[in-house]
């Protein structure tokens, strides 16, 4: 039997999650997830209220949704790359860290920290789920990539669950930032040196063999 090329309209349709989730990320990035309407991601989707019901019942659904569209895909890639870049500990955790900041830090899936910080009060189940989905799988796989090193002699035998926040709250703290006061405060904060710096000083820590120093 031939294939059957689908519609216009069934393309449609099965792009609309999609683009439901993208504008309640927008809207929840400007406005926060308490102030955030249906009606208001709806109208961002270009879609009726009665089309988003279809979809997403209620703001939770549609954050799970940004997460499950946006973030986790990511984790999956990194996941491969634990396997294919194994015997190189040093080039496999900076391309993690950087995937992630290029990925999720630096757009505006970055800004879900900064939600999360303000509003995980009010919305306890929310940060539960953005806990569980995200932040344990993350720093699992974090936690995964320094242990590899350790195992194969590269990165100093320290203490793998404090090393994950110190290698990752700089880039953190950097997207909550971006998301939140760099709007107040003028120029961006990445420079041009910002990933090198940062880098000469994490592994300046991790690495069994002292880097040498370059040329003044």
């Amino acid at each position: 039997m031939s294939a059957v090329t689908p519609t216009r309209r069934q393309r449609r349709k099965e792009a609309r999650p999609s683009e439901l989730a993208a504008a309640a990320l927008s809207l929840f990035i400007e406005k926060g997830f308490a102030a955030t309407r249906l009606d208001e991601v709806a109208a961002r989707a270009g879609v009726s209220k009665g089309t988003l019901y279809l979809y997403f019942d209620s703001k939770e659904a549609l954050f799970k949704a940004v997460i499950e569209e946006g973030v986790l895909p990511l984790f999956d890639e990194i996941e491969a790359k634990l396997e294919t870049l194994k015997d190189d500990p040093e080039r496999l955790l900076k391309e993690i860290l950087l995937d992630w900041w290029e990925k999720v830090g630096q757009t505006d899936l970055g800004g879900i920290s900064k939600l999360i910080i303000a509003e995980a009060g009010n919305f306890p189940e929310v940060a539960r789920y953005h806990h569980e989905a995200v932040i344990v799988r993350w720093m699992a796989l974090l936690g995964r990539a320094i242990d590899i090193g350790i195992e194969r002699g590269v990165f100093r035998p320290l203490d793998v669950p404090t090393l994950r926040q110190l290698v990752f709250f700089p880039l953190l703290m950097l997207s909550v930032w971006k998301n939140s006061m760099a709007g107040c405060t003028g120029p961006d904060l990445v420079s041009d040196t910002y990933f090198d710096t940062y880098f000469d000083m994490i592994f300046r820590g991790l690495l069994v063999a002292p880097r040498e120093e370059s040329p003044r």
